[in-house]
């Protein structure tokens, strides 16, 4: 095995090594997601457009989520406003409009006291009207 061989392994150990350590399970004082998109795939127009999207406070104390914003008025978000303890979980509720055809694609920003400030959320689908 050659010098330059044998340097190359030894980075690349190293390198699997520091990045093997960082796991998602460390991560502290966040607000976190079980998903960010939900895909309502194809669905009929005046079809349900409920979603939930599921979050654990990690934080070592109340998790307050200030805002919730939609990127448009289809759209209308519910959510907890007492605090969520630490530890706990809770669910922000999103409701689209399903009446008008086509596909979209939708943010919603979720504003809290968590080191990660902002979340961004998304919504997706197609809306669609049957024939019949």
């Amino acid at each position: 095995m050659t010098k330059k061989t044998a340097i190359l392994i030894l980075y690349c150990l190293t390198t699997v090594m520091l990045f093997g350590q960082i796991k998602p399970s460390k991560q502290k004082d966040l607000i976190l997601f079980t998903e960010l998109t939900h895909d309502y795939g194809t669905i009929e127009v005046g079809s349900p457009g409920k979603s939930e999207f599921k979050f654990t406070n990690t934080m070592n104390k109340a998790l307050v989520i200030s805002s919730v914003k939609p990127s448009c008025g289809c759209t209308v978000a519910e959510w907890p406003k007492e605090p969520i303890l630490a530890g706990k979980t809770g669910v922000i509720k999103l409701h689209y409009n399903t009446k008008i055809p086509g596909t979209f694609s939708k943010t919603i920003l979720v504003n809290s006291n968590a080191k990660n400030p902002t979340v961004m959320l998304r919504i997706k689908g197609n809306v669609i009207r049957i024939q019949k």
